[in-house]
């Protein structure tokens, strides 16, 4: 049965055009060819990466917050209390009003007491500023790195220039050195960030940006074994030529260079219009979608590829709409702050304040002031 799924999985007609088998691809005459057994290196390569990983953010990354003078906000720690601790971990961390006079009984505190403790909790359990700025500068690296290497290897190759030439002789396209490094050296970073995507700053598009991983590591696996490698290094580097600048910005922000975030910010926020909407639906998306129907009829492969890339442009699109909120605010002069993060509670969030000088004034339930249940997005 598994043999039988795996041919099935591996048919031909499934993965290459009409007329042509893996057979096609195979090495010969010095001329080398992608084959999917390539991709298995990427696994031990993506261990490799969160091992550097480990060892950038603890020698480089740290003394460089500690240049820049990234400093910690000092957190008040909630104090122990077995009841609200069960709670927190079993039942949530925003206790609706009813429970919050509930656990007030059960642990012998005020509302507003209970409601300080869970505001301290979950701020315990929000990543640190130096965690932020590691994870960043890390991400930085990497991708200025990987667009400086990707432009290397595409902008001295014709395709480049004329993106009919992406097509020209598929899918009998070998394959030289630069490439097949690229592409293991991206895929394993991806993998990298799926495996420790558990581990890393959560944000409120945590679940998009799992999609986002998943999708591009499926994209780039099947782009090269059904030897869609050139199409793939120009989207490679096309996504590449802006997130080394949203995290530049994202670090100067944790180093509270609040003006330089601001400018690098508005020049990814372009960046990222520009490619991300424009040059990926209108050139790149017009390659991969209308320029291979000139050549051979579609097939399966053909769909599954411009699915998927349909999938990170919606992707795109619901980041553009965060990207053009930050910056609207920006140009209206209120405080840009990343869209997708957490914000940290303060002692007086949450209508703390008015319940100090208030309390007076409204109504008694039991002979206690009834709270309003303000929360604030986490």
């Amino acid at each position: 049965m598994l043999q039988t799924l795996y041919d099935y999985f591996w048919w031909e007609r499934l993965w290459l055009p009409v007329n042509l088998t893996w057979a096609d691809l195979e090495d010969r005459d010095g001329r080398v060819y992608a084959k999917a057994s390539d991709l298995y290196v990427t696994l031990p390569l993506a261990l490799l990466f969160l091992i550097i990983r480990y060892f950038f953010e603890l020698y480089v990354a740290t003394p460089l917050a500690a240049l820049l003078n990234v400093k910690e906000k000092t957190r008040l720690r909630a104090s122990p209390n077995p009841t609200l601790e069960h709670f927190y971990l079993n039942n949530g961390k925003h206790p609706k009003q009813v429970e919050v006079e509930l656990l007030s009984r059960q642990s012998g505190l005020s509302g507003r007491q209970v409601e300080r403790w869970f505001r301290r909790r979950r701020n315990q359990d929000r990543p640190s500023l130096l965690k932020k700025f590691r994870e960043a500068s890390w991400r930085f690296t990497f991708y200025l790195i990987a667009f400086i290497a990707g432009m290397a290897v595409i902008v001295d190759k014709p395709w480049f220039y004329d993106m009919k030439k992406v097509w020209e002789g598929y899918p009998i396209q070998s394959t030289i050195p630069s490439q097949y490094w690229y592409y293991m050296i991206e895929l394993s970073f991806y993998w990298s960030l799926l495996f420790s995507i558990a581990s890393d700053v959560k944000r409120k598009d945590f679940k998009e940006q799992i999609i986002h991983h998943v999708a591009t590591i499926i994209l780039i696996s099947f782009s090269w074994f059904a030897n869609y490698i050139r199409a793939g290094t120009l989207i490679m580097a096309l996504h590449d030529s802006s997130d080394y600048l949203l995290e530049s910005a994202k670090m100067f922000n944790y180093a509270g260079w609040k003006n330089t975030c601001n400018n690098i910010f508005i020049v990814f926020a372009i960046v990222f219009i520009i490619t991300r909407l424009v040059i990926l639906p209108f050139w790149i998306l017009h390659c991969t979608v209308v320029y291979p129907l000139e050549l051979y009829p579609a097939f399966f492969g053909y769909y599954f590829f411009n699915s998927m890339m349909g999938v990170l442009q919606m992707l795109h699109i619901f980041w553009a709409y965060l990207i053009l909120r930050m910056a609207h605010k920006f140009i209206t002069g209120k405080q840009v702050e990343d869209e997708r993060s957490d914000r940290e509670e303060t002692e007086s969030s949450e209508g703390e304040e008015a319940a100090a000088g208030g309390a007076k004034s409204r109504p008694l339930a039991n002979g206690h002031p009834i709270l309003n249940n303000h929360r604030k997005n986490d």
